[in-house]
């Protein structure tokens, strides 16, 4: 069964790291990808741009409308996703815990449901 874990973080914590904090973090986001695509489980994975770039759609009477930044104001914005397959909730959770957004944000675990 396919799973998105949805990491929330920080994203005003990025730039107060060193350089050296950056690249350890973004060495611990590979070695997890490269463990869920070691394990078979990796279906996709990507991260997102800055909250601050994102743009909200809605339709007001039929005619959209666009509003600079994220829905809604949060501590923690979506930041990135993966796409796993593995056999139960219980794994996808398994596989949550291991991520390292857990250890700095949020990683939601969600079914997709079948097509």
């Amino acid at each position: 069964m396919q799973y998105m874990l949805i990491t929330y973080v920080n994203q005003s914590g990025w730039g107060t790291l060193t350089k050296a904090q950056q690249e350890q973090g973004m060495a611990a986001y590979q070695a997890y990808t490269d463990a869920l695509s070691k394990a078979g489980a990796l279906v996709s994975a990507n991260r997102l741009g800055m909250a601050a770039e994102a743009a909200t759609v809605r339709l007001d009477a039929g005619k959209p409308q666009v509003l600079d930044g994220p829905y809604a104001d949060t501590k923690e914005q979506f930041g990135g996703y993966f796409v796993i397959d593995v056999p139960n909730h219980d794994a996808a959770v398994s596989w949550a815990a291991r991520c390292p957004a857990a250890d700095h944000g949020i990683v939601e675990v969600r079914p997709i449901w079948p097509m």
